[in-house]
């Protein structure tokens, strides 16, 4: 038996990975069709990958096309056969792994945008610094009574993960997301 081969419970044998899992955003034009959701999530449950973030929208009304942009996580191996099943699979149209395309365009990776709705509950001294760190985070109140704020922020990751992290010790009740929403720069679309 090659030492870079490991033996399985099946007929094969699976190559060893040796490269580091990386984060890439894929983005997937399929047709706005029941069903079509479930067999892309399909695909990902049925080979064990996890989705770190999914969002799924109508984009081009007239043509009936959505586009579902996915945050996965794998090796280089992995990502390419997960981008290579995605484009087998019928209603899909086109399959581009934006974080490859950011680097053959000289970004480290492509624009990426979330909204999340976050719930403080607080009174005096802590609705105060909520009520100033939202202002620095450019969080907009959206709703407000004696009791409670709640919040509109849009921005990076990076910037939503921070944010909720900082309303915790003031009172943090509830948080919803999106999930990532990504375009590449430059004047070509998808």
């Amino acid at each position: 038996m090659n030492a870079h081969l490991q033996a399985t419970g099946s007929a094969y044998f699976i190559s060893r990975e040796t490269a580091k899992p990386e984060t890439h955003t894929l983005s997937v034009l399929v047709d706005n069709e029941p069903g079509v959701l479930a067999r892309v999530i399909g695909l990902f449950s049925g080979r064990g990958y996890n989705i770190d973030s999914l969002t799924v929208s109508e984009t081009e009304h007239e043509k009936h096309h959505s586009r579902i942009t996915i945050k996965t996580r794998g090796t280089p191996h992995v990502l390419e056969q997960i981008k290579n099943q995605l484009e087998r699979i019928v209603p899909v149209h086109h399959v581009i792994d934006l974080t490859v395309v950011a680097g053959e365009l000289g970004h480290d990776r492509p624009l990426e945008r979330e909204l999340a709705m976050v719930k403080v509950a607080g009174i005096g001294d802590n609705r105060v610094e909520a009520l100033r760190l939202a202002n620095a985070f450019r969080a907009q109140v959206i709703d407000a009574n004696t009791e409670h704020f709640i919040f509109e922020i849009t921005g990076r990751v990076s910037k939503i993960e921070q944010f909720i992290a900082i309303m915790k010790p003031l009172g943090l009740v509830e948080v919803c997301r999106t999930g990532v929403a990504a375009m590449n720069r430059g004047p070509a679309g998808m």
